[in-house]
């Protein structure tokens, strides 16, 4: 991990803090064992918490804190501790990451954990893509799964009113999404569809709907060469042109969200998981807005054209943890049906286990169900997974840099493509 002396380095007061914070004590004068629960999003504490207290209810031996950071600062510590063999008892892993830890064997394997309930546990209970983001590049499970989700189209009821165009449904697609984005931005003045420069949260699924790729199926080369690939990127990268969408450098002070909820834009592209707290956060906006699936390509190379990126996140703790044997019982708890239901109806997120995404759109009862959260859901059906390698830490930034200068004009579409495609294919070599 060739960062990792340089994170010492620099953060040495804050990793000593971290660490005395993440080791869990099982010599207390409670006489209970005490582990630690590192997370990364403060919306999501009370859920974890309700785990955690089913857990201890059962092991009145056993005592488990909750811990909140912020993104960053998460990844610098936890990469940190790794080094130091001082990482929290429990912690979520994300896509991004996961490769990384497993494959320099900083992650205990948990492929087995259910062999004495049921070897096929993992197989049985979550889909393909929650496995996968949860595996190593061997394969084997180094997290449990703890949640998935989509990208879906948000709108605003009131602007697609007053500009006399009907609300996005199954059969919109790309096509659509110009000319309502169009004929809103002509009547109300405001913008339309609010196309930024993200992977995930964009151009992914227009890629995918397209039926190219960002990464070959090994997972070795780029797809930026290939001409769904090229084609797609034109089309989303030429949504900036328009009178309705706003450029980059507006999106660089502004995000499509802060601009959707201050009622200047009528669409974007949203991850389930934020729709909550997004009617917690804009209680003046309930019943203004709702939910769709994402518009489809009208001409997909292979495929229908629909596609939305699916992520999830997993549980996982270190090879070398003092209450490993703890840590895993806990984490077979996270990854029960029981397990899955108290974060679902605790509205954290749509639980990875199959069968319990009820258990999240319930939780949008206490509005009335004004958003049709069973959109999000419908479109696991045509889920790509989230796009990862274990080199992703190389080049994601680079790509993302060289998008920008596509955006600004500092090169042209076909030449920054292809940069972005060499910083893919190199990265293994850096």
């Amino acid at each position: 991990m060739k960062s990792l002396k340089k994170i010492i380095a620099v953060c040495l007061i804050g990793i000593m803090t971290f660490c005395m914070c993440a080791c869990g004590n099982s010599s207390s004068k409670d006489g209970k064992t005490h582990l630690t629960f590192q997370i990364w999003d403060v919306a999501q504490k009370k859920g974890m918490q309700a785990v955690c207290d089913a857990y201890t209810k059962k092991h009145p031996d056993v005592s488990i804190e909750v811990q909140v950071t912020s993104w960053t600062e998460y990844w610098t510590k936890l990469e940190a501790a790794a080094t130091s063999n001082k990482m929290p008892d429990i912690f979520w892993m994300h896509t991004n990451e996961i490769l990384k830890y497993a494959d320099y064997g900083k992650l205990e394997d948990l492929s087995d954990l259910y062999d004495d309930e049921d070897k096929d546990y993992y197989k049985k209970h979550f889909s393909d893509i929650s496995l996968k983001n949860s595996q190593g590049s061997n394969g084997h499970m180094y997290g449990i799964p703890k949640d998935k989700d989509t990208v879906c189209l948000v709108y605003n009821k009131e602007m697609f009113d007053e500009a006399g165009v009907k609300y996005p449904d199954e059969s919109w697609t790309w096509d659509d999404l110009t000319e309502a984005s169009e004929k809103i931005h002509k009547k109300t003045g405001k913008y339309g569809y609010m196309a930024y420069g993200d992977d995930q949260l964009g151009y992914w699924n227009f890629v995918y709907q397209k039926g190219g790729y960002i990464l070959t199926d090994d997972k070795e080369k780029g797809g930026f060469d290939n001409k769904a690939t090229k084609d797609a990127m034109k089309f989303y990268i030429n949504l900036q042109k328009e009178d309705w969408c706003p450029d980059q450098n507006y999106f660089s002070e502004t995000s499509p969200g802060t601009a959707f909820f201050s009622e200047e834009g009528a669409m974007f592209f949203e991850g389930n998981w934020n729709l909550l707290a997004e009617l917690d956060n804009y209680p003046e906006m309930v019943g203004k807005w709702d939910v769709a699936v994402l518009p489809k390509c009208p001409d997909p190379v292979k495929g229908d054209g629909r596609a939305t990126i699916s992520n999830g996140l997993s549980y996982a703790t270190s090879k070398t943890g003092k209450n490993k044997k703890i840590a895993k019982d806990f984490l077979k708890f996270l990854g029960s049906e029981e397990g899955q239901r108290i974060q679902g109806e605790s509205g954290a997120a749509i639980p990875a286990y199959e069968g319990l995404e009820s258990t999240w759109m319930n939780v949008f009862k206490k509005y009335d169900y004004v958003l049709d959260v069973q959109k999000c859901v419908d479109m696991f059906d045509y889920g790509v997974q989230s796009i990862n390698n274990k080199y992703r830490s190389v080049w994601k930034t680079k790509v993302s840099e060289e998008l920008l200068r596509i955006y600004s004009g500092k090169v042209s579409v076909d030449k920054g493509l292809k940069n972005m495609n060499e910083y893919i294919n190199t990265a293994k070599d850096e």
